[in-house]
């Protein structure tokens, strides 16, 4: 291996860079999308989403909500060092909300629209993966 095991360089220092990335892009994807969701009017989410006229505001509007929980439990408990497996489960639910929304599109007849739902599905499960390094 080309790292030295005594150097900063580590396996496990490597995947914890790899996660701060991975989790700080998803993290700011969910925050600006829940965030969305929570704040704006069906109205105003209709040309972005537009399976908005076909879901209950109380569902989008808690959809909204675990994509911020999401966002905060993938930051908030490895940078504080208090529960940091809450990481893994935060990242394992925002899996299940891609799983979701593909879902939802593919029901709709929407398959051409799930690329960006199967790379966040693809970077959660990454992140699944490298918050092990955390613990």
């Amino acid at each position: 291996m080309w790292l030295h095991t005594n150097s900063y360089w580590n396996e496990r220092n490597l995947m914890q860079i790899a996660y701060w990335i991975v989790a700080g892009l998803l993290a700011l994807v969910y925050l600006y999308s829940g965030g969305v969701k929570i704040l704006r009017s069906r109205e105003k989410l209709r040309p972005m989403m537009g399976w908005v006229d076909a879901t209950p505001v109380a569902v989008i509007k808690t959809i909204g909500v675990l994509e911020v929980l999401g966002a905060a439990g993938l930051i908030l408990p490895p940078l504080t060092g208090v529960a940091p497996a809450l990481a893994i489960a935060a990242a394992i639910g925002l899996i299940l909300v891609q799983v979701g929304g593909i879902a939802l599109h593919l029901s709709r007849g929407e398959g051409r629209q799930i690329g960006f739902n199967i790379v966040l599905l693809a970077l959660a499960g990454v992140a699944v993966w490298l918050a092990t390094s955390l613990l």
